[in-house]
């Protein structure tokens, strides 16, 4: 009777566990982990206005989430304009009084503007920093030299 009760138990609780995990495992079967933060396109420079949608993306995730952005190398070339890291090809610098002064680089730069977007999407995937950080640099790494 024990046996029975087993296999009775066995029989409908893993059917009900494969298909958790199923769900679990395909992409777009579950809510982001995290909420991507964007700055409003109505705190864009012009020239951010009439880049493209994925540059637009970019340049409103890094804005609202520049400690986050400044986390992660950039592979495009731009250390040799003195960027050293992926927030620098978005914004300059801050200004005392919290005024954003954006640099133009990433709106003409699809390595910059695909980092970015990488490090948005994985970010609101739930991905940890480090297994982010280790993505970037194995998917970008050949491009060029490490901000």
């Amino acid at each position: 009777m024990k046996n029975l009760l087993i296999q009775a138990s066995v029989a409908f609780v893993v059917p009900i566990i494969a298909v958790l995990v199923i769900a679990l495992a395909l992409p777009g079967s579950a809510a982001p982990a995290r909420a991507i933060e964007l700055a409003p396109m109505s705190a864009m420079p012009d020239y951010v206005h009439g880049a493209h949608a994925a540059a637009q993306h970019a340049y409103r995730f890094a804005t609202a989430n520049p400690e986050l952005v400044s986390q992660f190398p950039c592979y495009c070339g731009c250390v040799y304009i003195g960027h050293t890291n992926n927030r620098d090809c978005y914004i300059q610098k801050v200004e005392t009084d919290g005024t954003i002064v954006f640099d133009q680089h990433a709106v003409g730069c699809g390595i910059c503007v695909e980092i970015t977007n990488d490090v948005a999407r994985l970010w609101g995937d739930g991905a940890e920093i480090g297994a982010i950080q280790d993505f970037i640099v194995a998917t970008y790494s050949h491009r060029g030299p490490s901000t």
